[in-house]
């Protein structure tokens, strides 16, 4: 059986500050996944970890207990690997008052 695999932006050149999330994504057909952080301009500020966020319906989320460090310099990049997951995944952090990173975060998925 061939495996069957994507990739997807689900934020691209975001400013994240405060409360920051990336788009829901739907992948309910995957068993695995990989997420990726990129910071396309030097991060401002202590840099937190950010969360792996699961949910049932793509609108309330509950932290799934992976996290990854946020990248502390321009074109860093950190991930975290996620299995079983349900259908619908995010990022998610929270980042103090005088901290920000502008972020590519990007999902890859396998079957």
């Amino acid at each position: 059986m061939m495996r069957t695999s994507t990739s997807a932006i689900i934020a691209r050149n975001e400013t994240w500050t405060g409360e920051a999330a990336t788009e829901p994504y739907e992948a309910g057909w995957a068993k695995e996944a990989i997420i990726f952080v990129r910071s396309l301009k030097a991060p401002s500020g202590p840099q937190v970890r950010a969360r792996v966020e699961i949910s049932p319906d793509g609108m309330n989320w509950a932290p799934e207990g992976a996290e990854i460090p946020l990248p502390d310099r321009k074109d860093a990049v950190t991930f975290a690997r996620v299995s079983h997951f349900g259908t619908w995944l995010r990022l998610a952090a929270t980042l103090p008052e005088d901290s920000a990173n502008t972020v590519l975060v990007t999902i890859h998925l396998k079957s």
